[in-house]
This record gives C-alpha cells, structure tokens and sequence, in this order.
C-alpha cells in the first residue's frame, strides 16, 4: 500500500514539472481547436445516433421521410406522376390553339355565305329607292328658263307678259316660299320668314321641293309645260341640284339693271306692296347677296352659252320687245 501511494505522488509531481515547463503550451490544446473537437465530436456522435436509427428502422418509414424532406418543387413533380411512372406535370398556362382555329373556321364559313347570298340578290333599283340620278322630266317634254335678275329689275313683269302671249307657267320661287310660309302647320314657315326679312336665301331643299311639286301640279291641271322658274337659282349648288332632281334648265333670261335703278322701284313699290323686304336695308342686303351668289351662276350658265342677258334700264315695254326677240332667236318654235 506504501509502494503505490509513493508511486502515486512521484506521478502527479512528474505532472506538474511538465505543466509549468516551457512545452506545456505546445501539448495544451487552443480554445479554437477545443470547439473543432467538440463540433466533430458532437457530429460524429449524431451520424451514429442516425445510422444505427437506420438500421432499426424499415424502408419504408425510411422512404417516407425521404419523401417529406423533399422540396416543394420535388413534391409537386412526385405527384404527377400517374401509374407509378415519373412523367413531367402539365403546365396549367399552356395556350390552347383549337379554339381560335375554331373561331377563324367559323367567320371564313360566314363570310362566303354572305358573299354568295349578295351574289344572288337581285340588282337594286335605285329609281324606286330615291337615290337615282334621273331628273324627275324630261328636257325634251318640258322647256325650263331660269329668269334671274337683281330685285327690282323687272322679272315679275316681264314673266307675266310671256304667260300672256305665250303660254309659260310662272313660278316664282319668292311667291312659293311666302305661300309655304303662310300655311298652317308648315314646318318651313318660321325658317323661311326669318331668311326673307334677313335677305339670306333660303336652304336649296325647301326650294327645290317646292318647286317640283308646282310643276307637277300644272302639268297634272292644266298640260302646261313650258316654266319661267323666277328668282332661282340664288347659288350654283341650288342650279345643279335642281337639274340633277327637276330638270335641266334650257336658259337663263337674265335681267341686267344697275343697283341704284333697282333701289329706287323697290322702295316705290314698297309703298303699296306691303312686304317686308321692301325697305331699304333688306334691299341693301339683297343687293349683296344676289352679287356674291347669283352672279357666279350666270357666268357659269354663260360661259355654256346658255344666257339671255337683257338690259332691263328701259321701259317695261322695251325690255318685253328686247326679250321677246332675244328668245326666239334661242328657242325658235318652243317658244
């Protein structure tokens, strides 16, 4: 017993001489190198731990965590698969074509419906429509003259001698438009009234209608079919709307008077006429609105050769003379 505790002291004395020796620090192990052993320690002790789990465990439980650590992504794969084979998922924005192969099937199908159905229409009449561009009559069964002319100067007077001696109809499209204005229940009548007192002309289509139905009146009354159409056309529109519907006109007997002439026989005729427009600014407007309107369609209808210009400074029974004569140069027996 003595042996072995002096054997015990002499081992702990060897000891420490040895820590307190200058290679004490090279077998002492560092902070750093304690935690590394340590980790290993502590990850070697769980590889064991695990593996021997492992062998204690069936494959199957094994399998389905496997199958639990997987990622979503992996899960997802796993769980398409049909018939225990691994096939790639469907991608749910995958874009389908047979529809719109459908759809453009269907308006090509349409399409050569509606044009084989078009071909077989029969051609559109377009005289019973209204569209057509026939003239209402004919310009070798009714003679139209266009009697144009700055107010004042003359044109009612020498209108009503030629229906005298002969046998023209007169309409006068101022006369027209103040029997329309003056009808109960016309639609045109306040428009036609504000225009007449503001010496502005009045729209084509009011006029035009007007006019076409007084000629069928005479020809369906009276067989006349010769017109003096007074005070029309105002503008070029209205002159080749008229030929286009109406007729075409055969000439233009066109009064030419100076503007102070005609001032003075429209203020005197305002006197017992009773109109609204004979006073001397309606006059004045007029003046300037037969200038920058009429005027351009006698020059047009002149440059076809298609005017009568009479001078109308004369007396009354002078420019009947002058316009008797001119018109049977032009007319000849249709006058």
């Amino acid at each position: 017993m003595a042996t072995t505790a002096s054997g015990r002291q002499a081992w702990r004395q060897l000891m420490r001489n040895t820590s307190r020796g200058p290679a004490s620090s090279l077998s002492k192990p560092q902070p750093q190198q304690q935690y590394r052993f340590a980790f290993s320690r502590q990850v070697s002790s769980k590889a064991r731990v695990a593996s021997g789990r492992a062998a204690s465990q069936p494959p199957s439980s094994i399998f389905r965590q496997q199958q639990q650590q997987q990622p979503f992504a992996q899960r997802s794969y796993s769980s398409g698969s049909q018939g225990g084979k691994n096939t790639p998922p469907r991608n749910s924005q995958q874009v389908k074509f047979w529809p719109f192969v459908v759809v453009i099937a269907l308006g090509s199908g349409g399409y050569v419906l509606l044009v084989n159905r078009r071909k077989e229409m029969p051609p559109t009449d377009t005289a019973s429509s209204g569209g057509s561009s026939t003239p209402a009559f004919s310009p070798a069964e009714v003679t139209v003259l266009f009697v144009l002319g700055g107010p004042g100067a003359g044109k009612g007077t020498q209108c009503s001698r030629l229906v005298r001696d002969y046998h023209f109809k007169h309409l006068s499209a101022g006369d027209l438009l103040r029997a329309e204005q003056d009808r109960p229940g016309s639609q045109y009548g306040q428009l036609i009234r504000d225009c007449i007192k503001n010496g502005e002309i009045v729209p084509m289509e009011v006029t035009v209608a007007l006019l076409e139905n007084a000629m069928r009146e005479t020809i369906a009354s009276t067989g006349v079919r010769k017109f003096l159409i007074d005070g029309f056309p105002r503008k070029m529109d209205q002159a080749l709307k008229f030929e286009e519907i109406v007729c075409p006109a055969r000439l233009v007997l066109f009064y030419d008077c100076p503007e102070a002439e005609m001032e003075r026989r429209l203020l005197e005729r305002g006197k017992t006429s009773g109109r609204a427009d004979d006073n001397a600014e309606s006059i004045r407007k007029r003046f300037r609105t037969f200038v920058e309107t009429s005027m351009p369609v006698v020059d047009a209808y002149d440059r076809e050769g298609r005017v009568v210009k009479v001078d109308a400074t004369a007396t009354p029974d002078q420019v009947y003379a002058a316009t008797v004569d001119k018109l049977k140069k032009a007319l000849g027996d249709k006058l």
